[in-house]
């Protein structure tokens, strides 16, 4: 088993995620973040400190788009291990469904 990021983390980026992830496995794209399942220790630290609950468990039914997402752009998006602000207007985003359709960004 191991940890990914699903479309809840589009337009959000809150990056709780990110302080507590102790091997440093979140990358992060031009509005979302992914976790490159080959380095996830499956410790599940970062789970409770995602507060729109974007990261779930690959083991989880429906997850295999996502698992297939955050590997893919974990290949290609910047390494990340330090907290940044999220993007300003954020809090509108939280509840929107629909949002990998809408906005994911597949660039930086």
């Amino acid at each position: 088993m191991t940890y990914i990021v699903n479309d809840k983390c589009i337009k959000c980026k809150l990056m709780d995620c990110v302080e507590v992830c102790p091997v440093d496995c979140f990358y992060e794209g031009k509005n979302m973040l992914v976790i490159k399942p080959d380095e996830c220790i499956d410790c599940g630290v970062c789970e409770p400190e995602c507060p729109v609950d974007a990261i779930v468990a690959d083991t989880e039914p429906g997850n295999e788009k996502w698992l297939e997402i955050n590997k893919q752009y974990s290949e290609i998006w910047p390494n990340i291990s330090e907290k940044k602000d999220p993007p300003l207007d954020h809090e509108k985003f939280i509840n929107e469904q629909d949002k990998f359709k809408k906005y994911f960004k597949e660039n930086l």
